[in-house]
Protein backbone atom coordinates (compact mmCIF):
# COMPACT_ATOMS: atom_id res chain seq x y z
CA UNK A 1 0.00 0.00 0.00
CA UNK A 2 1.25 3.55 -0.83
CA UNK A 3 0.98 6.20 1.74
CA UNK A 4 -1.87 8.90 1.91
CA UNK A 5 -2.24 12.39 2.39
CA UNK A 6 -5.65 13.32 3.20
CA UNK A 7 -7.02 16.08 1.49
CA UNK A 8 -8.39 17.38 4.53
CA UNK A 9 -4.79 18.97 4.96
CA UNK A 10 -4.50 21.05 2.42
CA UNK A 11 -8.06 22.50 3.19
CA UNK A 12 -7.57 23.62 6.51
CA UNK A 13 -5.10 25.77 4.99
CA UNK A 14 -7.46 27.73 3.73
CA UNK A 15 -10.16 27.79 6.13
CA UNK A 16 -10.59 31.32 8.20
CA UNK A 17 -9.38 29.16 11.30
CA UNK A 18 -5.99 29.03 9.92
CA UNK A 19 -5.61 32.50 8.46
CA UNK A 20 -6.77 34.16 11.30
CA UNK A 21 -4.82 31.96 13.86
CA UNK A 22 -1.57 33.19 11.92
CA UNK A 23 -2.59 36.79 11.62
CA UNK A 24 -2.80 36.44 15.46
CA UNK A 25 0.87 35.04 15.27
CA UNK A 26 2.19 37.62 13.25
CA UNK A 27 1.18 40.40 15.81
CA UNK A 28 2.08 38.58 18.77
CA UNK A 29 5.65 37.85 16.99
CA UNK A 30 5.43 41.76 16.28
CA UNK A 31 4.98 42.27 19.93
CA UNK A 32 7.54 39.86 21.09
CA UNK A 33 10.07 42.17 18.72
CA UNK A 34 9.02 44.83 20.31
CA UNK A 35 9.51 44.28 23.66
CA UNK A 36 13.46 42.75 22.86
CA UNK A 37 13.95 46.48 21.68
CA UNK A 38 12.27 47.96 24.39
CA UNK A 39 9.72 49.67 23.36
CA UNK A 40 6.60 48.56 25.03
CA UNK A 41 6.57 46.38 29.17
CA UNK A 42 7.20 43.14 28.96
CA UNK A 43 4.26 42.87 31.29
CA UNK A 44 2.02 44.08 28.55
CA UNK A 45 3.26 41.62 26.52
CA UNK A 46 2.65 39.06 28.82
CA UNK A 47 -0.87 40.27 28.94
CA UNK A 48 -1.53 40.06 25.45
CA UNK A 49 0.20 36.65 24.62
CA UNK A 50 -2.19 35.26 28.14
CA UNK A 51 -5.48 36.64 26.75
CA UNK A 52 -4.79 37.22 22.77
CA UNK A 53 -8.04 35.26 20.93
CA UNK A 54 -10.45 35.16 18.45
CA UNK A 55 -13.50 33.91 17.67
CA UNK A 56 -13.98 33.74 13.60
CA UNK A 57 -18.24 33.97 13.77
CA UNK A 58 -17.76 37.06 15.45
CA UNK A 59 -14.87 38.30 13.45
CA UNK A 60 -17.20 38.20 10.49
CA UNK A 61 -19.85 39.59 12.05
CA UNK A 62 -17.93 42.71 12.73
CA UNK A 63 -16.44 43.13 9.13
CA UNK A 64 -20.39 43.07 8.06
CA UNK A 65 -20.12 46.74 9.85
CA UNK A 66 -16.20 47.80 9.26
CA UNK A 67 -16.00 46.04 5.54
CA UNK A 68 -12.37 45.79 6.72
CA UNK A 69 -11.38 42.32 7.36
CA UNK A 70 -8.24 43.63 9.35
CA UNK A 71 -10.24 46.13 11.24
CA UNK A 72 -12.63 43.44 12.12
CA UNK A 73 -9.88 40.83 13.50
CA UNK A 74 -8.21 43.77 15.65
CA UNK A 75 -11.38 44.80 17.18
CA UNK A 76 -12.17 40.77 18.28
CA UNK A 77 -9.22 40.45 19.51
CA UNK A 78 -8.87 43.79 21.92
CA UNK A 79 -11.98 42.96 23.50
CA UNK A 80 -10.30 39.77 24.86
CA UNK A 81 -7.15 41.42 25.63
CA UNK A 82 -8.64 44.91 27.14
CA UNK A 83 -6.08 48.13 27.53
CA UNK A 84 -3.10 46.61 26.38
CA UNK A 85 -4.10 45.77 22.89
CA UNK A 86 -3.25 49.56 22.08
CA UNK A 87 0.60 47.90 20.96
CA UNK A 88 -1.29 45.05 18.73
CA UNK A 89 -0.31 46.06 14.71
CA UNK A 90 1.57 49.28 15.76
CA UNK A 91 3.16 50.68 13.00
CA UNK A 92 1.77 48.07 10.77
CA UNK A 93 -0.29 48.39 7.97
CA UNK A 94 -3.21 45.43 7.18
CA UNK A 95 -0.97 44.17 3.72
CA UNK A 96 1.67 43.16 6.84
CA UNK A 97 -0.19 40.33 8.12
CA UNK A 98 -2.02 39.62 5.14
CA UNK A 99 0.72 39.00 2.79
CA UNK A 100 2.98 37.67 5.31
CA UNK A 101 0.41 35.22 6.09
CA UNK A 102 -0.81 34.60 2.23
CA UNK A 103 3.02 33.34 1.47
CA UNK A 104 2.69 30.97 5.30
CA UNK A 105 0.09 29.66 3.67
CA UNK A 106 1.28 29.21 -0.07
CA UNK A 107 4.53 27.95 1.50
CA UNK A 108 2.33 25.06 3.63
CA UNK A 109 0.62 24.06 0.42
CA UNK A 110 3.62 24.10 -1.63
CA UNK A 111 5.15 21.93 0.81
CA UNK A 112 2.17 19.60 0.96
CA UNK A 113 2.05 19.57 -2.95
CA UNK A 114 5.19 18.56 -2.97
CA UNK A 115 5.11 15.29 -0.45
CA UNK A 116 2.00 14.37 -3.56
CA UNK A 117 4.73 14.90 -6.37
CA UNK A 118 7.22 13.01 -4.31
CA UNK A 119 4.89 10.17 -3.93
CA UNK A 120 3.92 10.32 -7.35
CA UNK A 121 7.24 9.89 -9.10
CA UNK A 122 8.10 6.74 -6.85
CA UNK A 123 4.91 5.05 -8.02
CA UNK A 124 5.76 6.09 -11.87
CA UNK A 125 9.34 4.65 -11.12
CA UNK A 126 7.98 1.31 -9.68
CA UNK A 127 5.43 1.16 -13.08
CA UNK A 128 8.65 1.97 -14.90
CA UNK A 129 10.44 -0.84 -13.53
CA UNK A 130 7.69 -2.89 -13.70
CA UNK A 131 6.91 -2.75 -17.29
CA UNK A 132 10.49 -1.55 -18.69
CA UNK A 133 10.32 -4.32 -20.98
CA UNK A 134 6.45 -4.30 -21.67
CA UNK A 135 6.63 -4.29 -25.61
CA UNK A 136 4.18 -1.42 -27.22
CA UNK A 137 4.02 0.29 -30.70
CA UNK A 138 4.69 4.13 -30.26
CA UNK A 139 3.09 6.41 -32.18
CA UNK A 140 3.54 9.76 -33.82
CA UNK A 141 0.85 11.70 -35.20
CA UNK A 142 -1.80 9.29 -33.58
CA UNK A 143 0.05 7.19 -36.50
CA UNK A 144 2.22 3.93 -35.50
CA UNK A 145 5.78 4.87 -35.97
CA UNK A 146 8.16 1.83 -33.98
CA UNK A 147 8.10 -0.09 -30.98
CA UNK A 148 8.75 1.11 -27.66
CA UNK A 149 7.59 0.22 -24.04
CA UNK A 150 5.24 0.57 -21.48
CA UNK A 151 7.82 1.40 -19.35
CA UNK A 152 9.57 3.96 -21.47
CA UNK A 153 6.15 5.79 -21.29
CA UNK A 154 6.24 5.96 -17.28
CA UNK A 155 9.76 6.95 -17.18
CA UNK A 156 9.15 9.78 -19.37
CA UNK A 157 6.41 10.58 -17.03
CA UNK A 158 8.75 10.28 -14.29
CA UNK A 159 11.57 12.58 -15.16
CA UNK A 160 8.60 15.49 -15.80
CA UNK A 161 7.59 14.92 -12.10
CA UNK A 162 11.17 15.08 -11.34
CA UNK A 163 11.68 18.62 -13.03
CA UNK A 164 8.08 19.91 -11.51
CA UNK A 165 9.51 18.85 -8.21
CA UNK A 166 12.55 20.96 -8.75
CA UNK A 167 10.14 23.64 -10.57
CA UNK A 168 7.81 23.90 -7.29
CA UNK A 169 10.63 23.57 -4.77
CA UNK A 170 12.10 26.61 -6.51
CA UNK A 171 8.62 28.61 -6.20
CA UNK A 172 8.32 27.20 -2.50
CA UNK A 173 11.24 29.00 -1.98
CA UNK A 174 10.76 32.37 -3.68
CA UNK A 175 7.12 32.99 -2.01
CA UNK A 176 8.71 32.13 1.84
CA UNK A 177 8.89 35.91 2.22
CA UNK A 178 7.17 37.95 4.78
CA UNK A 179 7.32 42.07 5.29
CA UNK A 180 6.48 44.09 8.23
CA UNK A 181 7.47 47.42 6.61
CA UNK A 182 4.53 49.63 7.06
CA UNK A 183 2.17 51.93 5.18
CA UNK A 184 4.37 51.81 1.77
CA UNK A 185 7.19 49.61 2.70
CA UNK A 186 9.80 52.45 4.56
CA UNK A 187 9.59 51.56 8.19
CA UNK A 188 8.34 54.54 9.04
CA UNK A 189 6.93 54.36 12.07
CA UNK A 190 8.25 50.58 13.03
CA UNK A 191 11.62 49.23 13.01
CA UNK A 192 13.21 46.65 10.50
CA UNK A 193 14.62 44.43 13.51
CA UNK A 194 10.89 43.98 13.89
CA UNK A 195 10.50 42.37 10.36
CA UNK A 196 13.83 40.22 10.82
CA UNK A 197 12.73 38.93 14.11
CA UNK A 198 8.60 38.30 12.80
CA UNK A 199 9.78 36.47 9.48
CA UNK A 200 13.01 34.54 11.22
CA UNK A 201 9.86 32.87 13.57
CA UNK A 202 7.88 31.97 10.66
CA UNK A 203 10.43 30.17 8.81
CA UNK A 204 10.34 33.06 6.19
CA UNK A 205 12.63 35.31 4.99
CA UNK A 206 12.09 39.55 4.54
CA UNK A 207 10.90 41.06 1.54
CA UNK A 208 14.51 42.69 0.47
CA UNK A 209 11.88 46.02 -1.00
CA UNK A 210 8.49 46.02 -0.87
CA UNK A 211 5.57 48.82 -1.16
CA UNK A 212 2.69 48.38 1.12
CA UNK A 213 2.33 44.30 -0.39
CA UNK A 214 4.86 41.94 -1.36
CA UNK A 215 5.26 42.08 -4.86
CA UNK A 216 2.85 40.20 -7.40
CA UNK A 217 5.81 38.62 -9.43
CA UNK A 218 6.41 35.95 -6.62
CA UNK A 219 2.66 34.90 -6.10
CA UNK A 220 2.48 34.80 -10.36
CA UNK A 221 5.62 32.09 -10.16
CA UNK A 222 4.16 29.95 -8.01
CA UNK A 223 0.68 29.86 -9.32
CA UNK A 224 2.82 28.77 -13.75
CA UNK A 225 4.63 26.32 -11.56
CA UNK A 226 0.64 24.79 -10.16
CA UNK A 227 -0.41 25.45 -14.24
CA UNK A 228 2.77 23.69 -15.16
CA UNK A 229 2.31 20.62 -13.05
CA UNK A 230 -1.19 20.36 -13.73
CA UNK A 231 -0.26 20.27 -17.91
CA UNK A 232 1.81 17.57 -16.70
CA UNK A 233 -0.88 15.42 -14.88
CA UNK A 234 -3.07 16.83 -17.90
CA UNK A 235 -0.40 15.36 -20.49
CA UNK A 236 -0.18 11.78 -18.87
CA UNK A 237 -4.30 11.57 -18.34
CA UNK A 238 -4.76 12.47 -22.26
CA UNK A 239 -2.17 9.50 -23.34
CA UNK A 240 -4.30 7.24 -20.53
CA UNK A 241 -7.31 8.50 -22.67
CA UNK A 242 -6.11 7.51 -25.50
CA UNK A 243 -4.99 4.36 -24.98
CA UNK A 244 -8.00 3.02 -23.26
CA UNK A 245 -9.73 3.46 -26.25
CA UNK A 246 -11.84 0.48 -27.40
CA UNK A 247 -10.65 -0.10 -30.26
CA UNK A 248 -6.57 0.77 -28.73
CA UNK A 249 -7.67 -0.97 -25.24
CA UNK A 250 -4.15 -1.20 -24.17
CA UNK A 251 -4.71 -0.02 -20.74
CA UNK A 252 -7.68 0.97 -18.51
CA UNK A 253 -8.02 2.72 -15.27
CA UNK A 254 -9.42 0.61 -12.17
CA UNK A 255 -12.93 -0.31 -12.38
CA UNK A 256 -14.32 -0.66 -8.31
CA UNK A 257 -16.66 -2.91 -7.17
CA UNK A 258 -20.15 -1.44 -7.46
CA UNK A 259 -18.98 1.85 -9.71
CA UNK A 260 -21.15 2.46 -12.69
CA UNK A 261 -20.17 3.46 -15.57
CA UNK A 262 -23.34 4.89 -17.52
CA UNK A 263 -26.56 6.03 -16.43
CA UNK A 264 -27.41 4.25 -19.91
CA UNK A 265 -25.24 1.65 -21.38
CA UNK A 266 -24.37 -0.58 -18.38
CA UNK A 267 -21.59 -1.74 -20.14
CA UNK A 268 -19.52 1.37 -20.13
CA UNK A 269 -16.09 1.82 -18.14
CA UNK A 270 -15.15 4.80 -18.76
CA UNK A 271 -11.38 7.35 -18.10
CA UNK A 272 -13.24 9.67 -15.80
CA UNK A 273 -10.13 10.15 -13.41
CA UNK A 274 -8.20 11.24 -16.12
CA UNK A 275 -11.00 13.15 -17.71
CA UNK A 276 -11.65 15.17 -14.44
CA UNK A 277 -8.00 15.61 -14.30
CA UNK A 278 -7.78 17.04 -17.71
CA UNK A 279 -10.68 19.34 -17.00
CA UNK A 280 -9.03 20.43 -13.67
CA UNK A 281 -5.85 21.38 -15.42
CA UNK A 282 -7.65 24.21 -17.34
CA UNK A 283 -8.50 25.71 -13.96
CA UNK A 284 -4.93 25.99 -13.18
CA UNK A 285 -3.95 27.56 -16.23
CA UNK A 286 -6.94 29.91 -15.78
CA UNK A 287 -6.06 30.81 -12.40
CA UNK A 288 -2.17 31.08 -13.53
CA UNK A 289 -3.30 34.11 -16.09
CA UNK A 290 -5.06 35.98 -13.48
CA UNK A 291 -2.01 35.78 -11.27
CA UNK A 292 -0.22 37.39 -13.92
CA UNK A 293 -2.52 40.16 -14.58
CA UNK A 294 -1.92 40.84 -10.79
CA UNK A 295 1.30 41.40 -11.10
CA UNK A 296 0.97 45.17 -12.23
CA UNK A 297 -0.42 47.02 -9.62
CA UNK A 298 -1.22 51.29 -8.80
CA UNK A 299 1.78 52.76 -7.50
CA UNK A 300 2.61 51.53 -4.02
CA UNK A 301 -0.99 49.20 -4.03
CA UNK A 302 -4.44 49.09 -4.86
CA UNK A 303 -6.69 46.24 -4.14
CA UNK A 304 -7.65 45.02 -7.63
CA UNK A 305 -5.16 41.83 -6.87
CA UNK A 306 -6.61 40.74 -3.48
CA UNK A 307 -10.22 39.23 -4.44
CA UNK A 308 -8.57 37.03 -7.41
CA UNK A 309 -6.24 35.94 -4.77
CA UNK A 310 -8.77 34.73 -2.13
CA UNK A 311 -10.32 32.57 -5.01
CA UNK A 312 -7.60 31.46 -7.33
CA UNK A 313 -4.72 30.84 -5.31
CA UNK A 314 -6.99 28.62 -2.58
CA UNK A 315 -8.92 26.54 -5.26
CA UNK A 316 -5.60 26.18 -7.60
CA UNK A 317 -3.53 24.65 -4.02
CA UNK A 318 -6.73 22.22 -3.18
CA UNK A 319 -7.28 21.59 -7.30
CA UNK A 320 -3.43 20.40 -7.55
CA UNK A 321 -3.83 18.61 -4.45
CA UNK A 322 -6.70 16.90 -5.62
CA UNK A 323 -5.31 15.87 -8.56
CA UNK A 324 -2.25 14.71 -7.59
CA UNK A 325 -3.87 12.18 -5.09
CA UNK A 326 -6.37 10.91 -8.26
CA UNK A 327 -3.15 10.14 -10.42
CA UNK A 328 -1.14 8.56 -7.61
CA UNK A 329 -4.01 6.33 -7.54
CA UNK A 330 -4.57 6.16 -11.15
CA UNK A 331 -1.37 4.90 -11.84
CA UNK A 332 -0.63 2.88 -8.62
CA UNK A 333 -3.69 0.54 -10.04
CA UNK A 334 -3.46 1.40 -13.99
CA UNK A 335 -4.43 -2.02 -15.65
CA UNK A 336 -1.77 -3.21 -18.42
CA UNK A 337 -2.95 -5.27 -21.09
CA UNK A 338 -0.08 -6.47 -23.03
CA UNK A 339 -1.20 -8.80 -24.96
CA UNK A 340 -3.79 -6.08 -26.69
CA UNK A 341 0.14 -4.03 -26.78
CA UNK A 342 1.64 -7.07 -28.89
CA UNK A 343 -1.72 -7.13 -30.75
CA UNK A 344 -1.61 -3.65 -32.14
CA UNK A 345 1.63 -3.71 -32.58
CA UNK A 346 1.32 -5.80 -35.69
CA UNK A 347 -2.18 -4.43 -36.96
CA UNK A 348 0.11 -2.77 -39.98
CA UNK A 349 1.83 -6.08 -40.75
CA UNK A 350 5.40 -4.83 -40.41
CA UNK A 351 4.83 -1.34 -41.64
CA UNK A 352 6.80 0.00 -38.76
CA UNK A 353 10.05 -1.37 -39.35
CA UNK A 354 10.25 0.61 -42.42
CA UNK A 355 13.06 2.72 -41.23
CA UNK A 356 15.33 -0.30 -40.19
CA UNK A 357 15.03 -1.94 -43.51
CA UNK A 358 15.91 1.95 -45.06
CA UNK A 359 19.04 2.28 -43.16
CA UNK A 360 19.98 -1.62 -43.80
CA UNK A 361 19.94 -0.39 -47.57
CA UNK A 362 21.50 2.59 -47.01
CA UNK A 363 24.70 0.23 -45.60
CA UNK A 364 24.59 -1.63 -48.17
CA UNK A 365 25.59 1.20 -50.31
CA UNK A 366 22.11 2.63 -51.89
CA UNK A 367 21.67 6.51 -51.62
CA UNK A 368 18.89 7.49 -49.02
CA UNK A 369 16.65 8.80 -51.51
CA UNK A 370 17.22 5.17 -53.68
CA UNK A 371 16.73 3.32 -50.47
CA UNK A 372 13.80 5.46 -49.26
CA UNK A 373 11.87 5.24 -52.75
CA UNK A 374 12.25 1.14 -52.61
CA UNK A 375 11.27 0.99 -48.92
CA UNK A 376 7.99 3.73 -49.17
CA UNK A 377 6.90 1.69 -52.72
CA UNK A 378 6.66 -1.49 -51.01
CA UNK A 379 5.29 0.07 -47.97
CA UNK A 380 2.36 1.45 -49.63
CA UNK A 381 1.88 -1.52 -51.32
CA UNK A 382 1.19 -3.15 -48.13
CA UNK A 383 -0.77 -0.35 -46.83
CA UNK A 384 -3.29 -0.33 -49.62
CA UNK A 385 -3.47 -4.15 -49.36
CA UNK A 386 -4.63 -5.75 -45.89
CA UNK A 387 -3.34 -9.20 -47.01
CA UNK A 388 0.16 -8.01 -47.53
CA UNK A 389 2.46 -7.61 -44.53
CA UNK A 390 6.34 -5.99 -45.25
CA UNK A 391 8.71 -8.80 -44.83
CA UNK A 392 6.69 -10.86 -46.82
CA UNK A 393 7.12 -8.64 -49.52
CA UNK A 394 10.72 -7.25 -49.31
CA UNK A 395 11.52 -11.35 -49.49
CA UNK A 396 9.60 -11.47 -52.65
CA UNK A 397 11.34 -8.65 -53.87
CA UNK A 398 13.95 -9.19 -56.19
CA UNK A 399 15.24 -5.20 -56.31
CA UNK A 400 15.47 -5.65 -52.62
CA UNK A 401 17.37 -8.77 -52.25
CA UNK A 402 20.03 -7.97 -54.65
CA UNK A 403 21.29 -5.98 -51.30
CA UNK A 404 19.94 -8.26 -48.20
CA UNK A 405 18.86 -11.59 -47.64
CA UNK A 406 16.60 -13.53 -46.38
CA UNK A 407 18.55 -13.78 -42.70
CA UNK A 408 19.17 -10.17 -42.85
CA UNK A 409 15.51 -9.66 -43.14
CA UNK A 410 14.73 -11.57 -40.50
CA UNK A 411 16.64 -9.75 -38.35
CA UNK A 412 14.98 -6.69 -39.13
CA UNK A 413 11.94 -7.81 -38.10
CA UNK A 414 12.45 -8.51 -34.65
CA UNK A 415 11.06 -5.97 -32.30
CA UNK A 416 12.96 -6.81 -29.33
CA UNK A 417 16.45 -5.52 -31.21
CA UNK A 418 14.78 -2.62 -31.51
CA UNK A 419 15.08 -1.87 -27.95
CA UNK A 420 18.34 -2.82 -27.63
CA UNK A 421 19.12 0.74 -25.77
CA UNK A 422 15.98 0.70 -23.11
CA UNK A 423 18.60 -0.46 -20.56
CA UNK A 424 20.64 2.32 -21.35
CA UNK A 425 18.16 4.98 -20.80
CA UNK A 426 16.97 3.73 -17.71
CA UNK A 427 20.38 4.02 -16.33
CA UNK A 428 20.51 7.32 -16.86
CA UNK A 429 16.33 7.83 -15.97
CA UNK A 430 15.10 5.66 -13.05
CA UNK A 431 18.30 3.48 -11.70
CA UNK A 432 20.29 7.05 -11.86
CA UNK A 433 18.32 8.13 -8.90
CA UNK A 434 18.88 4.57 -7.04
Amino acid sequence: MIERYTLAEMGKIWQDEFKFSTWLKIELLACEARVILKEIPEDDVRIIKSKANFDVKKILEIEETTKHDVIAFLTNVAEYVGPASRHIHYGMTSSDILDTTLSYQMKAAGELLLKRLYKLKDVLKERAIEHKDTICVGRSHGIHAEPTTMGLKFALWYEEIKRDIIRLNDAVQEISVGQISGAVGTFEHLSPKVEEYVCKKMGLKPASVSTQVIQRDIHAQFMSILAIIGATLEKIAVEIRHLQRTEVLEVEEFFTKGQKGSSAMPHKRNPIISERVSGLARILRSNSISALENVALWHERDISHSSVERITIPDSCIALDYMLDLMIKLIDNLIIYSENMLKNLNLTRGLIYSQAVLLKLITKGITREGAYKIVQTTAMDVWNDKNKNLKDELLNSDEVLKYVNEKEIEEIFNSERMLDNIDYIFNRSIYADD
